[in-house]
């Protein structure tokens, strides 16, 4: 085939200048019908128009001709075309994920926030002027500027990664986005560690009878969703999202979550996802036998109340996870001890499971977790207060026989 079209074109059988204006003449007509503001002539015989503006929407723009007007058109629409601004790949690559539904609308904006914190004026800059060097130095300025942690930069990194397959995709860069981080001058003791006490990260057994306590005493909605995640240690988004057709009295199936996003520079919207945070997440949780009458309290605050899920207001309106945490926060405080999240109480759960000796397939089970090694990294704590930590470590037989050695 390469053959014949060298032999026609040497031979005069075809005009590649004229195929070449044709390209053009098609090219230029597809920019004009993407302009999406009117181009008119005015009284004075000039011609107008308007060109997309980031800053300030749109910007007035006149020429003498028509001709003159559509080759500003076209020169914008071509340099936005073949020579895009990372912000414009950024949100080409994180709308068509969406579009796709590759990614839900949590994660739409979360990897909007992430680019917006990074990348600011650097997103600005035309991606054909940056080389691969350019995004090497970039990365490793984030991790001081920022004070980064590990998570930090991994998050990061996936928004940088997407963006650059999407250039590379498009043709824009020749580089390998591997590339970029391979070179990268990161080390793991470059990135802030986040340390936090064990008191911090769970309820003690002392506090944890003050919660349970104040709960059972105090029962409305909120109080025995908050109860029933201490007995169960399902996510919070999980509660807020769970369906009478998944709850009874011995054993809560989860099958769906809720998820926040936000519709353009709004507030927060919150929606429920007919599937949990991960695969692992479809799961039978079992209920303690003691606790199975929280069921048939729900169902006696939820009398007369036409909804489908378990937590409502007597308006029939779903409570979200944001309602949850801010009562979490009211109950901890009224209880006099250290304001700690939902999330909290599922890392005490877990921590009480393993307290017990509980098998780690059924510790999995109940979590939701792939692996126990999520469970015992992540998620198990030591629920003792210190003084309980020091008469342990204080009573084991040899400590206390190379004491006696030194009397």
């Amino acid at each position: 085939m390469d053959e014949m079209l060298k032999y026609a074109v040497e031979n005069g059988m075809i005009d590649l200048s004229h195929i070449q204006e044709c390209i053009d003449l098609r090219q230029r007509k597809e920019l004009l019908e993407k302009h999406p503001y009117k181009v008119y002539e005015g009284k004075d015989g000039k011609w107008y128009t308007y060109l997309p503006d980031e800053k300030k929407g749109r910007v007035f723009r006149k020429r003498a001709t028509k001709e003159e007007i559509e080759n500003v058109i076209v020169e914008y629409w071509k340099d936005k075309t073949e020579n895009p601004t990372i912000q414009e790949v950024f949100t080409e690559w994180n709308d068509r994920r969406l579009e796709l539904k590759k990614i839900s609308p949590a994660t739409h904006t979360r990897n909007k926030q992430i680019f917006n914190r990074h990348f600011r004026m650097f997103g600005e800059r035309k991606i054909k002027s940056l080389s691969m060097e350019d995004f090497i130095e970039f990365l490793e300025e984030q991790i001081p500027e920022f004070d980064l942690t590990a998570k930090g930069y991994a998050n990061l990194k996936g928004v940088t990664k997407g963006l650059l397959l999407r250039a590379k995709r498009r043709k824009l860069i020749s580089f390998s986005p591997d590339e970029v981080f391979e070179e990268a001058d990161v080390s793991e003791t470059e990135f802030r560690k986040v340390v936090k006490e064990d008191c911090e990260e769970v309820f003690d057994e002392q506090e944890t009878d003050l919660m349970v306590r104040y709960l059972i005493r105090h029962p409305d909605v909120w109080n025995l969703g908050i109860l029933l995640m201490f007995m169960s240690g399902i996510r919070v988004g999980e509660l807020v999202a769970l369906k009478w057709d998944c709850f009874q009295p011995d054993v809560i199936y989860i099958r769906r979550t809720e998820t926040r996003f936000r519709d353009g520079d709004g507030p927060y919207q919150y929606a429920i996802k007919e599937f949990p945070k991960t695969q692992a997440g479809w799961r039978a949780v079992v209920l303690p036998q003691a606790y199975q009458w929280i069921y048939d309290a729900f169902k006696n605050l939820n009398e007369g109340i036409d909804s489908e899920f378990i937590m409502v207001r007597e308006d029939g309106s779903r409570l979200n996870t944001n309602c949850m945490r801010h009562r979490m926060y009211r109950v901890c405080k009224e209880v006099g001890i250290l304001p700690r999240s939902p999330h909290k109480i599922r890392k005490t759960y877990c921590s009480i499971l393993s307290d017990y000796k509980v098998s780690e397939k059924l510790i999995i089970d109940q979590m939701g977790h792939t692996s126990i090694l999520i469970s015992n990294q992540f998620y198990n704590r030591n629920r003792q207060k210190f003084d309980e930590k020091a008469k342990t470590i204080s009573a084991i037989p040899e400590f206390q026989q190379k004491l006696a050695l030194v009397k």
